[in-house]
């Protein structure tokens, strides 16, 4: 009895009756008030954020090649010209300045052209025959490399082929383009035969998930097992053959240790006690798992009554496409911000006529001509600005878009938790099933989030967001310092990762919990947080319990979906199928291995989509049962809601009210 008292005051005491309760709480008020209002204004400042940089922000920067005088390629008054000629090409390596020209026409200049050219003293004092690519005009491979002084052939040769191998990305771009083309409603197939197996794998839980998780079971006794048979005989041969440690000495090939005795020593005895540990515990803990896989049959049961469920991960992804799109077009608008500038610029500076030329200094392109005396003399393009407020502020800009897109993505898995947590316990606390179940409860839930419990969520998405930020923050001082750091210096850097990679993973599951107890109580985050961390540490071995059975299920869940899809897809797409029809045949890919890679990351992302809602409906009604066992005791006036399964494997029972009908 001591015991159990003391455990109460540690961690609080259980929940009371509520005559009240009836499933998650419909009379609510609004929580986290002040971190709402916050939300709101950063959100706000966000909007102004993405505003001035789409004022003064010019992406075509970055899509469209500059001449020399700034001038874009391909639209405006160079709409014919969609190419950038380089007046030297090896400038690009051997000067700071490059100068280019807008080729005219829809084609870089052919051998013919080059003569023209030359005749006409329109261009350089040479050119090659060359191929567009990604809107420039590079060398062909076979071109007749001019002398130029101080330059070998042999160096300007290797040159334009290390130019033409990066270039070579193109041509692999296109093959990898038409492989989609031909295969991509293949792919679309594919990905809705994972959305099948796993719905389907989640929806037979209700009936295989007992059977399913004892097999998987033994099959880590046995994979345990065999690993200590194998032990046992290497390192019976080993001994025979008197292989040991102090014969091979200490040395850095890790592979060489696999040859003596003592590796597979302790192997064995690793392997044999974690087969011990495990033995023990299913024997110990059976009643916990029964338990487990009960939960696990009743979420099943409760995704077949609200299908729904399975295709909200659809509307969480847009809301993530969207928080990411934002920020990369803010970043790429801010981080090309800024007004172009332009300078004097000669080739030869010493020349007569250029000793008045003010050389680097502001000029505009569109003044023309800017000085004959001087030969070759430019205005040319140098640089962004970076005076202004908006760029003296650009860096403080981004942090904050940074700040946004963490605190933008956390607050949207936060609502898609929490919405669906709402649903779940909706069904749990339904008394008849499925008669008592809300009409539309997921809508009813979203509803309920939105407009109680913004603050709450993005309170929580508020502090997983730091933990996030100065993990990145270390991750790029650790980049930063990585050359220059002694043994001792990572060893430290090493235990702060480690350490906020814990927090995080501990945050995520508070946070996870947190938001299930807002949806069935309405209460603030903090309250929230505590409450649920209280009531799991009262019920902490049937927590790493259902955990551990949970992740195995869905972890083999998760194999067999992408597993099939894969093997699937290999047999399909190498040919491998036979007798299909003439209708039916696999597509002529260059890449076989592109859409088989595609279908199994399209598969695993459809799989972890579909099972993080199991997922979150298992410890909804985790949390519910547990919530259920504390407050109520079979009585007439305090039944049980979970299911009967539950009640068997627990010893329990509700009683019958008089005439057979229970009060509500």
């Amino acid at each position: 009895m001591g015991g159990k008292q003391d455990q109460n005051e540690v961690y609080g005491k259980p929940a009371k009756y509520d005559p009240s309760f009836r499933g998650p709480i419909k009379n609510r008020s609004c929580t986290d008030i002040i971190c709402c209002v916050l939300f709101f204004l950063f959100i706000l400042g966000y909007i102004a954020v993405g505003l001035v940089a789409w004022v003064y922000g010019d992406p075509q920067q970055v899509l469209y090649p500059r001449n020399s005088t700034g001038a874009y390629c391909g639209i405006g008054e160079n709409k014919d010209k969609p190419y950038l000629l380089y007046f030297n090409i090896f400038s690009c390596v051997l000067t700071t300045n490059i100068i280019a020209i807008t080729q005219n026409g829809p084609a870089c200049p052919t051998p013919q052209q080059v003569l023209q050219s030359l005749r006409q003293e329109l261009c350089p004092s040479f050119l090659l025959p060359s191929t567009p690519a990604l809107g420039r005009c590079f060398p062909w491979s076979n071109s007749t490399v001019p002398e130029l002084p101080g330059i070998s052939n042999t160096s300007i040769a290797q040159g334009i082929s290390g130019l033409l191998d990066s270039v070579n990305a193109r041509d692999i771009s296109v093959k990898i383009f038409e492989d989609f083309a031909q295969s991509w409603y293949w792919i679309l197939i594919a990905l809705g035969v994972a959305m099948v197996l796993s719905l389907l794998f989640i929806l037979l839980l209700r009936l295989v998930a007992g059977p399913l998780v004892f097999v998987l079971i033994i099959g880590v006794l046995g994979v345990l097992a065999y690993g200590i048979y194998h032990s046992w005989e290497e390192y019976r041969v080993l001994r025979d053959k008197g292989a040991s440690i102090s014969q091979l000495g200490f040395t850095t090939n890790l592979s060489a240790y696999s040859s003596v005795q003592e590796t597979w020593l302790a192997a064995l005895i690793v392997l044999a006690v974690l087969e011990g540990i495990l033995l023990l515990m299913l024997i110990f803990l059976r009643q916990r798992i029964r338990i487990a896989i009960a939960l696990l049959e009743e979420a099943s049961r409760a995704v077949g009554q609200m299908m729904s469920t399975m295709f909200y991960p659809l509307f969480t992804f847009v809301l993530l496409l969207v928080c990411v799109a934002y920020w990369a077009m803010t970043a790429l608008y801010l981080a090309t911000s800024g007004q172009p500038q332009y300078v004097f610029w000669a080739p030869n500076v010493s020349l007569s006529g250029c000793e008045n030329v003010p050389m680097n200094t502001s000029c505009n392109p569109m003044d023309q001509p800017v000085n004959s005396s001087c030969p070759g003399l430019m205005c040319v393009f140098q640089g962004y600005l970076s005076t202004g407020l908006v760029q003296r502020s650009l860096f403080n800009l981004q942090i904050y878009g940074v700040l946004g897109l963490f605190w933008t993505i956390n607050w949207v898995l936060a609502l898609g938790q929490c919405v669906l947590a709402g649903a779940f316990a909706s069904f749990y606390w339904a008394f008849h099933k499925p008669r008592d179940i809300p009409t539309f409860p997921l809508s009813s839930a979203f509803t309920r989030t939105l407009r109680y419990h913004t603050g709450s969520l993005a309170f929580g998405a508020l502090i997983l967001t730091l933990v996030q930020i100065a993990r990145v923050i270390l991750e790029y001082i650790d980049h930063k310092l990585r050359g220059t750091q002694n043994p001792m210096a990572r060893c430290i850097m090493c235990c702060f990762k480690c350490c906020l990679w814990c927090l995080e993973k501990f945050i995520k599951f508070l946070n996870r919990n947190a938001y299930i107890m807002i949806a069935i109580y309405g209460k603030n985050f903090c309250v929230s947080a505590k409450n649920a961390f209280m009531l799991l540490m009262r019920n902490i071995v049937r927590v790493v319990v259902l955990d551990k059975v949970t992740d195995l299920l869905l972890f083999f869940g998760k194999l067999l979906v992408v597993g099939g899809v894969g093997v699937l897809s290999f047999f399909f797409f190498t040919g491998r199928i036979q007798g299909l029809g003439k209708d039916i045949e696999s597509p002529q890919l260059n890449y076989y291995w592109l859409p088989i890679m595609t279908s199994i990351l399209g598969a695993y992302v459809i799989a972890s989509g579909f099972f993080s809602v199991f997922g979150m409906c298992v410890d909804t009604l985790f949390l519910c049962f547990l919530e259920d066992l504390e407050r109520n005791d079979g009585s007439v006036d305090r039944p049980y809601y979970m299911s009967k399964a539950l009640l068997k494997i627990l010893g329990k029972k509700n009683e019958v009210p008089p005439g057979g009908k229970r009060k509500k």
